[in-house]
């Protein structure tokens, strides 16, 4: 299981259903295991918001994933985050805009 696949039709899951999802691609993809606690709620946390834009029908921008990449960024050692894991937090950000 991918990223692609947990954020496919965002708009008709709800949280628990993502959260499922989430948890469910953590356990089976060997290649997000170096993502601790801290950050996958930080990507559950993002998952949410996007979710919630796309309820309302405001769909992801490139201009949007940069402007979070740049927060990101700048909060990376206060968060925690490597390079490795703000790369696959690009990934996740980049699967919004399908």
């Amino acid at each position: 299981m991918e990223l692609k696949d947990v954020t496919k039709n965002l708009r008709d899951q709800n949280s628990y259903r993502l959260e499922q999802r989430f948890k469910e691609m953590m356990r089976t993809n060997p290649r997000y295991r170096n993502l601790d606690k801290e950050n996958q709620k930080l990507i559950l946390d993002l998952i949410s918001r996007e979710r919630r834009k796309s309820m309302q029908g405001i769909k992801t921008s490139g201009y949007t994933i940069r402007q979070e990449l740049y927060h990101l960024y700048q909060d990376r050692i206060k968060l925690g985050l490597t390079y490795h894991d703000l790369d696959q937090i690009k990934e996740l950000l980049e699967s919004f805009k399908d």
